[in-house]
């Protein structure tokens, strides 16, 4: 550490630092550890210099006051400033949790233990996952901001947490002003899919019927104000077709309505639908993203079959409470980056259907708040009501 001279404090034999005429030299700099008995040696020598009739002024004492009471601050200060780099060094030094939004078993719960569990052996610490479910994400952030910002428990947001803010009245947190981010995790695109067997063929024969007899088609998804729900009314006014949306409460009912024929198109992820795709009994006719899955390199978008500027995209990432040190967020992004390219964990993740794809810390936050402004206005424009 740096010395810096304060002045040349008087000698004193009886100081512990041996006393010299040009100063005592364990009590000359900041680095000092009993800096106000320095300060006190100074005083009595001012006190002793009186008593021989040398003057001492008052602003000389008041400065000597002053440095008494504030010196011992700076040293506190600096002693902080060099513990706090150190602490971020040795981060992380115990497990860590990362709170997600969902239940045990899906696909969100199965990549973040995926994850959990490479980024821990990188880290050198083990990292666990809590599950709490409900109220929009509301439950989970709770869990995550109740600690700390010191990079121990961590958040899982997703596009889900982009929807959540203006279909939810009381959402209990704001996921940009709480949150900073760290890395995505996981993308997948939903799929358009139509009976195998069925008349429809591609998404243009969709479209061709829908304007042909509006509002006639029926398309399902699982409940209103999923992202699925949502991804359908945004395609709805995107192509500028009237469609009827029908919302299920799950998956199977979806299945089972579109293979009955009640319905003549469904939106859903392609691991919720894949057994149904895998057995032929439904074909993928559309992705939602703006390019082509990787894992489904040979269905169009919907944007090649003539929706344009349609673009939808599911997503997870790991964020951390606001005010969560920088150098964490860093060497967290880091490690995410590693484990994310590896390619047995993105071999895990495409068996689920879903692409392994890290980010920059801006990159994501700035999709959490594009998704944000794109969701608001579906829900407003579909006229769906808050909740």
């Amino acid at each position: 550490m740096a010395v810096t001279r304060l002045r040349e404090w008087p000698g004193d034999a009886s100081h512990a630092g041996g006393g010299r005429q040009s100063g005592c030299a364990t009590h000359s700099c900041i680095g000092c550890t009993d800096i106000a008995a320095c300060i006190d040696i100074y005083q009595e020598e001012e006190i002793r210099n009186m008593s021989i009739g040398q003057q001492v002024s008052t602003p000389s004492r008041r400065i000597v006051t002053l440095m008494k009471s504030i010196i011992p601050a700076i040293v506190l200060i600096l002693a902080m400033a060099v513990e706090a780099p150190a602490q971020e060094n040795d981060y992380p030094s115990r497990e860590i949790s990362l709170v997600i939004p969902f239940g045990p078993g899906g696909i969100a719960d199965i990549t973040a233990r995926i994850v959990a569990d490479s980024l821990g052996k990188k880290l050198g610490k083990q990292i666990v996952i809590l599950n709490q479910p409900g109220a929009g994400g509301s439950v989970a952030a709770r869990v995550a901001l109740n600690g700390e910002p010191d990079g121990y428990t961590l958040a899982l947001l997703s596009n889900g947490t982009a929807i959540s803010v203006p279909l939810f009245k009381n959402l209990q947190f704001d996921p940009v002003a709480d949150f900073v981010p760290v890395s995505s995790l996981a993308y997948f695109d939903f799929v358009f899919v139509t009976k195998a067997d069925g008349k429809f063929k591609s998404l243009k024969d969709i479209l061709e019927a829908a304007r042909a007899n509006p509002g006639a088609l029926n398309v399902g998804t699982i409940n209103v104000g999923s992202s699925q729900n949502l991804a359908a009314e945004l395609f709805k006014s995107t192509a500028g077709v009237d469609l009827t949306i029908v919302p299920y409460k799950g998956t199977p009912d979806l299945q089972v309505a579109l293979l009955g024929g009640e319905l003549d198109l469904i939106i859903d992820s392609q691991t919720a639908l894949k057994a149904a795709l895998q057995q032929n009994q439904a074909a993928a006719i559309a992705s939602s993203g703006s390019t082509r899955s990787i894992l489904l390199p040979d269905v169009p978008t919907a944007q090649e079959e003539g929706v344009k500027g349609f673009d939808v995209t599911s997503w997870n990432g790991i964020f951390a409470p606001a005010g969560t040190p920088q150098a964490v967020v860093n060497k967290l992004n880091t490690a995410l980056v590693e484990v994310l390219g590896d390619p047995d964990v993105k071999k895990r993740f495409a068996d689920l259907g879903v692409e392994a794809r890290s980010s920059t810390p801006q990159e994501i936050g700035d999709r959490l708040k594009a998704d944000i402004d794109k969701w608001s206005k579906v829900i407003k424009d579909a006229g769906i009501v808050r909740q």
